[in-house]
């Protein structure tokens, strides 16, 4: 800047030199000091005034807001301080605008998280799994009540069997991470794939177990708190490790499965009775074709994951067909004895009879023909038996003898000691009568006395006789 200046300023100076005439020239030509030292004191005052300039103003540079005018003029003042007061609205506005998108960011990021967590809860409790748990808890307990169902106790019982069988499923996948990371059909859940750590969804499976046992405890009974606790820990304890080692591991997951129908009853009417078998022992023999059709069909599955199967030791399939006939031939008379112990109406018993017959003729196909079609059939045909099933018991049920029988002891009782009560107090109320007549005719012995045989208390003669008041 500085030297462009001193370029520029010789060029402005020469111009207003006056030139001399043709005598003057020969005597001032040899005398060119007096234009250098004006070019040069030139030079000197444009360089002072400019560096007065930039202490005074702004750097246009790095405040362009600010430096646009003069300072000496008011006019000019003004018009600074109005573009300072601009600039200012301007970096408010964007500290504001910086500050939303701060926030929304950060509510994404919170919603983000949310949900990542809610898809990771919602599949490590394997949810519609443990939705068919829940609906054969709250089949149980509708079968387990009298005349009326009490639906506060219902949801409460089926929202404790919900974090229940949650906590079970979590605790499963938690010991089989290994095993299935090495299947397709469950390589992408969410402890194999890494969306969520192990210590992550043990905290959680423990959290909610607790919390739908506790739930059971106290809205229900202990004896419901008991069948899930206990539920839990054969299925992710005894049912999870067994499945590599040996394959009656089948038949121990069906005794989980045939545990909530009895959860529920006992949350309904605080006992088990005979009648209470019907449906567990329908979910019992219904497990054993339909898991007997998904090992045949996932055989080379299982076989990666390291499970033992049944259908390992049957390349044929024979073996395991009849062993899915007969289950299918076990569940046969369950309705006539529905019928026969006062669960349900006749029409139960034809309409099971029914069903069970048509599962047992896809059992029946399976055997002749040992397939993936025909197993797959089986398999489609357990998934529809089980809800026409208990749909039917609960359209068919006869109220519960036993908790009518103990609701009509309990308020014979009630009403027994109420009436025992009021009995008790007339039988005061008339001893009381008695006794205070007693009282009545009985003569005072102060007034039977006379005064004078008084009168020898006295311990010396001179004093003076006592004084009665009757």
């Amino acid at each position: 800047m500085v030297f462009s200046a001193q370029l520029t300023t010789p060029t402005c100076l020469t111009r207003r030199i006056p030139i001399p005439t043709g005598h003057h020239r020969a005597s001032s030509s040899p005398q060119p000091a007096p234009a250098a030292a004006m070019w040069r004191g030139g030079a000197t005052a444009a360089s002072a005034a400019r560096a007065l300039r930039s202490r005074l103003l702004l750097d246009p540079i790095h405040h362009p807001a600010t430096s646009l005018g003069p300072i000496a003029s008011t006019r000019t003042s003004s018009s600074s301080t109005s573009s300072t007061a601009a600039a200012n609205a301007i970096v408010e506005e964007a500290a504001a605008a910086a500050a939303a998108v701060s926030v929304s960011q950060h509510t994404g990021s919170i919603s983000d998280a949310l949900r990542h967590y809610g898809n990771c809860y919602w599949e490590l409790s394997k949810a519609r799994l443990s939705a068919l748990v829940v609906a054969t808890s709250g089949a149980g307990y509708v079968l387990g009540s009298g005349n009326i169902v009490d639906i506060a106790g219902l949801c409460c019982t089926c929202a404790g069997t919900m974090m229940v069988a949650a906590s079970a499923n979590t605790l499963n996948q938690v010991f089989e991470i290994k095993n299935d990371a090495k299947m397709k059909r469950t390589m992408r859940r969410p402890l194999p794939s890494g969306r969520i750590s192990p210590a992550h969804a043990a905290m959680w499976a423990t959290s909610v177990g607790v919390a739908g046992t506790a739930l059971l405890a106290w809205k229900a009974n202990g004896l419901a708190a008991g069948l899930a606790a206990s539920n839990l820990v054969l299925y992710a304890f005894v049912y999870t490790p067994l499945k590599q080692i040996h394959p009656v591991n089948t038949w121990v997951g069906a005794v989980v499965g045939a545990i909530p129908p009895l959860l529920g009853w006992a949350a309904a009417s605080t006992e088990l009775s005979l009648n209470a078998m019907i449906l567990p022992a329908a979910l019992y023999y219904w497990q054993i074709p339909h898991f007997m059709a998904l090992a045949y069909l996932c055989r080379n599955d299982y076989l990666a994951g390291g499970y033992r199967m049944f259908s390992f030791a049957d390349p044929t399939g024979k073996r395991t067909a009849w062993v899915s006939l007969r289950n299918c031939l076990y569940m046969l008379p369950l309705g006539l004895f529905a019928y026969n112990w006062g669960l349900t109406s006749e029409w139960f018993g034809l309409e099971a009879s029914l069903l069970t017959l048509g599962l047992t003729i896809g059992a029946l196909s399976f055997v002749l023909e040992p397939s993936p079609k025909t197993a797959r059939r089986m398999f489609y045909g357990s998934l529809l038996y089980l809800p026409a099933f208990m749909a039917g018991l609960l359209l068919h049920r006869l109220p519960n003898e036993q908790k009518v029988h103990n609701l009509a002891e309990k308020t014979d009782l009630a009403e027994k000691s109420e009436l025992d009560g009021v009995l008790y107090g007339a039988d005061l109320q008339d001893k009381e009568r008695s006794q205070q007549k007693h009282r009545d005719r009985k003569p005072s012995r102060l007034q039977s006395r006379p005064p004078v045989a008084y009168a020898s208390v006295a311990p010396f003669p001179f004093l003076p006789v006592p004084i009665y008041e009757s």
